[in-house]
């Protein structure tokens, strides 16, 4: 990817809907905070604030990021399913201002729904019906309304990580799409964001543990964002950790287009690390741009970490400018 590439995508994931993480409180996380483990457990009312917010996306605007993934979740009241919203979810008008002040900022919003097992507790009882007709119409009305509310962006993010035994193993609820199930609930999932006329994005790590599988049956129209949040890129004493890494290589081989995903959650100096990394190793015209996922949440006690990533994208555009 060439430095002056004014098509180069900058972006950052926050968060308006934060109910995805676990179904029932968790306790026994290490290194937590009560706050933090509050957070993960699911609630009746939008923990999000709107000044935070507006901060942080002012700052994103300022330091030349051109994108902005919203994980939407609960936070907005949908007209084909109310049943989904919570205590203080948007209302469709407010949130379509609230898309239009980011558009004036310079920053294109696209929407993030996670359809994974592991995160969608956003889905309610609906998440308790995975690979049912009803499971597929709601999935469906969802996504169009959704993606009617943003305008019909580009992009939609569906998730679609970490669904596996260890991400579910606090919940009261688990279950693990395995095999033939996943690829049908996925091709179909991703399917109704392709018929509403924007292109599927979604994380990577499915391939870490079925390379084959995925590079074979993994529609290649489908945007990649593989994620790695360390520092050591070159090499590691842990095996999973280098097939993270490999796998951005192997996602471009592959002939995919990627959003290489990097964070400030384990360390500050991940994001302009990964950005070197990836110019290294992904192909220039496979390599759409660069994601920051902070997984801070959208509240005061956090917004010195999220405007600490924001930060540091800012850092790593500046040096290409």
């Amino acid at each position: 990817m060439e430095k002056h590439d004014k098509d180069t995508i900058w972006a950052a994931l926050l968060h308006f809907g934060i109910n995805m993480w676990c179904d029932q409180p968790v306790k026994a996380y290490k290194d937590y905070s009560p706050e933090d483990l509050a957070m993960l457990a699911s609630a009746d009312h939008l923990r999000f604030d709107e000044d935070v917010w507006r901060r942080v996306t002012g700052r994103m605007a300022e330091v030349g990021m051109n994108m902005i993934v919203i994980d939407v979740g609960e936070g907005i009241q949908l007209k084909s399913h109310p049943e989904l919203a919570v205590k203080g979810s948007w209302t469709i008008d407010r949130f379509r201002a609230e898309l239009g002040r980011l558009r004036k900022m310079g920053l294109e919003p696209i929407p993030k729904l996670n359809f994974s097992s592991a995160h969608d507790i956003w889905l309610k009882d609906y998440s308790r019906m995975l690979s049912t007709p009803e499971y597929y119409r709601v999935c469906e009305d969802v996504i169009a309304e959704v993606g009617e509310i943003f305008d019909r962006p580009r992009f939609f993010h569906l998730g679609y990580d970490e669904e596996n035994w260890k991400c579910q193993r606090f919940c009261a609820y688990a279950v693990v799409r395995q095999g033939d199930q996943w690829w049908t609930d996925f091709l179909k999932i991703s399917g109704f964001a392709e018929k509403h006329g924007m292109r599927p994005w979604i994380w990577s790590d499915y391939a870490w543990d079925h390379e084959e599988e995925f590079m074979r049956r993994m529609p290649r129209s489908v945007l990649q964002s593989n994620w790695y949040y360390g520092t050591h890129f070159e090499s590691s004493k842990n095996a999973h950790r280098v097939i993270r890494c490999k796998t951005f290589g192997r996602l471009s081989d592959a002939g995919f287009d990627e959003i290489p995903c990097g964070s400030n959650y384990e360390s500050d100096d991940n994001f302009g690390t990964l950005v070197a990394y990836c110019g290294k190793t992904v192909a220039p015209e496979r390599l759409k741009g660069f994601l920051m996922a902070p997984w801070f949440v959208t509240v005061p006690s956090k917004e010195k970490k999220l405007l600490d990533a924001v930060n540091q994208v800012g850092a790593v555009i500046k040096t290409r400018a």
